[in-house]
Parts: C-alpha cells; sequence; structure tokens
C-alpha cells in the first residue's frame, strides 16, 4: 500500500490485552471489532500473551463453544499472528510494577502483568498510547494511568 506521494502507509502501534486478540482466532461477537481494530493498529503484547490466548481457547472447548477441529484451526491462527507481533519480554521492573497496580487498581495477576509490560512499552509515558482490552477493569486502570485504553 501506498500513502501520499508514494510514502508507505504505516499504523501506529497499540498494546493488545490477550482479550482483544482471541476474537481473532475464533468467530465471537467481538470478532468484527478486534479485525478492525488489527488493520489499524500493530500489535505489542507481553510475553505471556500467547498463553492467555491458549488458556482462552481451552476455556471455550470446555465449555462447548469450540469443538476440537475449531480449536485446532484457532490455535494455529494464533501461532501464525503471532508471527509479526512486538513481544515485551518480562524484568524484574515489570514485576514491582505490576505489584503496584494490583495494590493500586485491584487487578488480577495477569492485568496488572499486563499493564505493567504496557507501561513499559511506552517508557511510562502512555501520554494517550492505545491499549486494547475486552476487560472492563483493566481498561479503567489504563485509563487511569494515561493510556487512551478501549474496550471492545
Amino acid at each position: 500500500m501506498a500513502g501520499r506521494a508514494g510514502r508507505p502507509l504505516t499504523r501506529r502501534s497499540a498494546f493488545w490485552d490477550a482479550s482483544a486478540l482471541v476474537p481473532l482466532c475464533v468467530t465471537q461477537s467481538l470478532t468484527p471489532k478486534s479485525i478492525s481494530l488489527y488493520q489499524n493498529y500493530e500489535v505489542v503484547v507481553w510475553w505471556a500473551t500467547p498463553i492467555g490466548i491458549a488458556s482462552a481457547l481451552a476455556r471455550l472447548v470446555r465449555i462447548q463453544q469450540l469443538d476440537s477441529s475449531g480449536w485446532i484451526k484457532s490455535r494455529k491462527l494464533a501461532e501464525a499472528l503471532a508471527d509479526s507481533w512486538s513481544v515485551i519480554r518480562p524484568t524484574q521492573a515489570i514485576q514491582g510494577n505490576a505489584i503496584q497496580l494490583v495494590n493500586r487498581f485491584g487487578l488480577k495477576a495477569g492485568d496488572a502483568l499486563q499493564l505493567a509490560a504496557a507501561l513499559d512499552w511506552c517508557e511510562d509515558l502512555p501520554n494517550g498510547e492505545v491499549f486494547l482490552t475486552a476487560d472492563q477493569k483493566l481498561r479503567e486502570a489504563a485509563v487511569i494511568s494515561g493510556f487512551d485504553a478501549k474496550v471492545l
């Protein structure tokens, strides 16, 4: 694709919570919104996001919203998508910040780690950087932290 004067178009990066990526891997009510956001934003994730997606897909199988062939297809799609993501690796600073976020916002451990990784990504200066999630409580914590957080 080319922009004006032949310049390539670049998508802005956003931090994606696993809950915003699952609808890309399996058809859900949030899938159209997730696809639209994926077309507009590059994906930045914390290192455990593939585990979060695998857990969500396994849960869908357990509650019989996804059969075994759908699970295989969804896992392969998740793996293919993950090849293009930017990944924030774990650090002691992220761990320490996550502990503070648990105390400040009452977040679950995984959500606190994701928000801490997002803060690391933007060097603790979100200034409107985009944070995408399907979790309302995590969105609220991200907004208070300074992100332009969008809930699917």
